[in-house]
C-alpha cells in the first residue's frame, strides 16, 4: 500500500480525510479520530459534516481552479538547459536573460506565448532571475560624462 507521505499534497490530504470517514463507520470517536490522523478534532467534525450531507464524494479534491498550464513540466524543465546556451545563441545581442528574450525563446521553442512578467515568473520558478540591461544613449559620449562627474558635478554638488 502506497503511504501518505509518497503521494502529493493535495492527495495525502484527501487520503486524510477519507481515512477519517472510515474511521468513523467503524465506529471511532471523533478525539480517537483526530488523534490518530494527526489533526484537530475541529477538522475531523467538518470533514464529517461534509461526508455526512454529501457522500465520501463530498471529500475528495478539488481541480486546482484557473486555466491550464501552457507549458508542461517536462518542457519546462528543460527550459534552463535551453537558457545555458545563452542569448547570443538565440540570436540576441549580448548575454543578458531578459523576460522578454525569456518569452521570445518559450514562444520559437515550444509555441507557447507568454507575456514578458509572466516569462520573469517562469525563470523565478526555475531558480534564475531575470537581468536588466544598463539602457544608454547611442549617442552617449563616455569622455564627456567622465568630465562632467569629475570636473563639473563636485561644484554643483557643493552648492547644495
Amino acid at each position: 500500500m502506497e503511504t501518505l507521505l509518497s503521494r502529493t499534497t493535495s492527495d495525502a490530504k484527501e487520503a486524510r480525510r477519507l481515512r477519517a470517514w472510515e474511521l468513523r463507520q467503524q465506529g471511532w470517536k471523533q478525539t480517537d479520530n483526530a488523534e490518530a490522523l494527526g489533526v484537530t478534532q475541529g477538522a475531523v467534525s467538518q470533514w464529517l459534516k461534509r461526508a455526512e450531507a454529501g457522500g465520501a464524494d463530498a471529500l475528495r479534491a478539488k481541480p486546482v481552479p484557473g486555466a491550464p498550464k501552457r507549458l508542461s513540466d517536462d518542457e519546462l524543465a528543460r527550459l534552463p538547459s535551453l537558457l545555458e546556451r545563452g542569448a547570443e545563441a538565440f540570436g540576441f545581442r549580448g548575454d543578458l536573460w531578459t523576460g522578454g528574450r525569456v518569452r521570445t525563446v518559450i514562444r520559437e521553442t515550444f509555441g507557447v506565448a507568454y507575456s514578458e512578467r509572466h516569462a520573469e515568473r517562469l525563470l523565478k520558478k526555475i531558480g534564475w532571475t531575470p537581468q536588466k540591461p544598463i539602457r544608454r544613449a547611442r549617442q552617449r559620449n563616455e569622455e564627456k560624462v567622465g568630465a562632467f562627474t569629475e570636473e563639473r558635478w563636485p561644484a554643483l554638488k557643493k552648492r547644495r
